[in-house]
């Protein structure tokens, strides 16, 4: 049977694919300008620079009334480990703290750092500079392939509206800071256009890519394996084992490398333990619920957050469910979201809940009229109030 009948062949109901609106259909503007304006990207992408820019002019002036400047601004919760790891590496041997590692470089997967690093090299920039560029660029690449990703299984205003509000989500103050998120996002959207388009290979080098960038891009792996199985099931050829496999490779290159340099073979988990007292918790998210709803008014910020993060995961959880989004990208929105969810003391914080971005978008293509615009309002409101907390308060961290 031929490859191209795999995925492609199967029905509906069983990868959950939303009957896209054909673009060709559309008319086309007139002129260039005209039509850059009416590609279905073009307001998503002018909110998301506009805030960037905001957002760093806002620090910039304001810093100086606070007695910091605007790299003490940026130098802040884990920009502080990527540019360390950027600039020294990662130690050989675990730093201990009263029988505990503490707190190192160890936690931090490679991609980014490294990119960090060779790109000050090649240029007269500082490590800090670049990676807030970074950031900041495959933060606007996330965005498109986020609304491209959304384009293929949802009409053309669905995609605008579910970029624009992923533009806009409270956890896209990350990109304003030097954070790998904008290169795991960028990465596994892309990923799954290609696991859509059956192209295995690209897939699975994403994956590689982002599983060598950020622990939760496990989530990837889980679609790419889905969608082989089916292939080969379907096909009678290993050919799409390729994707799982490479995607996975880049985490385990990472433990391996540090199994190498450090002696211990389970290093990064140690690290995390020690020195975050992180580790998986089925129960965290129970717990969560539980203590806010026992009384509201007593959880922390922290507590707060954390409830409301986890309250928006699950009713984007239904409704992309109900939504019928494909099945690779149901996955890995699903999985994210629970790697988040479980991950103590970290749990569904803006940040990781953008993350599970197929959960996010599920609002935008949802909602329209009045209940997408209160939905964005709001949106862009608590996005300033986490822009604002992270980076003037050490209270609450990202």
């Amino acid at each position: 049977m031929d490859e191209a009948a795999g995925i492609g062949e199967m029905p509906q109901e069983s990868i959950g694919t939303l009957t896209a609106h054909d673009p060709s259909q559309e008319p086309a503007p007139e002129g260039w300008l005209r039509r850059f304006r009416h590609w279905f990207l073009f307001w998503p992408i002018v909110v998301y620079v506009a805030a960037r820019v905001v957002t760093l002019a806002v620090l910039a002036a304001t810093a100086p009334i606070n007695h910091h400047t605007l790299y003490q601004r940026l130098v802040r919760w884990d920009s502080h480990w990527f540019l360390r790891a950027a600039e020294q590496g990662w130690p050989r041997h675990l730093p201990m703290i009263h029988g505990h590692v503490a707190g190192n470089t160890t936690a931090f997967f490679p991609v980014f750092p490294l990119a960090m690093r060779f790109v000050s090299s090649a240029t007269s920039l500082s490590a800090l500079a670049v990676g807030v560029t970074i950031s900041g660029v495959t933060g606007l690449t996330a965005v498109i392939a986020v609304g491209l990703l959304v384009r293929r299984f949802a009409r053309t205003e669905e995609a605008t509206r579910g970029a624009l509000l992923f533009a806009l989500f409270p956890g896209t103050f990350a990109f304003s800071l030097a954070y790998a998120e904008g290169i795991v996002l960028t990465c596994v959207a892309l990923g799954l256009l290609a696991l859509l388009d059956r192209r295995w290979w690209l897939a699975g080098l994403l994956g590689m890519v982002a599983t060598a960038t950020a622990p939760i891009s496990l989530a990837f792996v889980l679609s790419c394996a889905w969608c082989a199985g089916w292939a080969v099931w379907r096909n009678r050829s290993l050919r799409p084992l390729v994707a799982p496999v490479l995607a996975v490779s880049g985490f385990f290159a990472y433990m391996f490398w540090l199994w190498r340099h450090t002696g211990v073979l389970d290093a990064w988990r140690l690290t995390e333990r020690g020195g975050w007292k992180s580790s998986p918790s089925l129960a965290y998210p129970f717990r969560i619920i539980w203590d806010f709803v026992r009384n509201p008014i007593s959880p922390t910020v922290t507590g707060q957050i954390l409830f409301f993060g986890t309250v928006v995961a699950v009713v984007g959880a239904v409704l992309a469910i109900r939504q019928r989004q494909p099945a690779p990208v149901l996955i890995y929105g699903l999985t994210a979201g629970l790697l988040g969810a479980i991950s103590a003391p970290v749990g569904l914080r803006p940040r990781f809940v953008m993350l599970a971005f197929p959960l996010v978008v599920a609002y935008g293509t949802r909602f329209r009229g009045r209940a997408y615009v209160a939905t964005l309002l709001v949106s862009g409101v608590l996005l300033v109030a986490m822009t604002a907390l992270e980076f003037v308060s050490l209270e609450v961290f990202p």
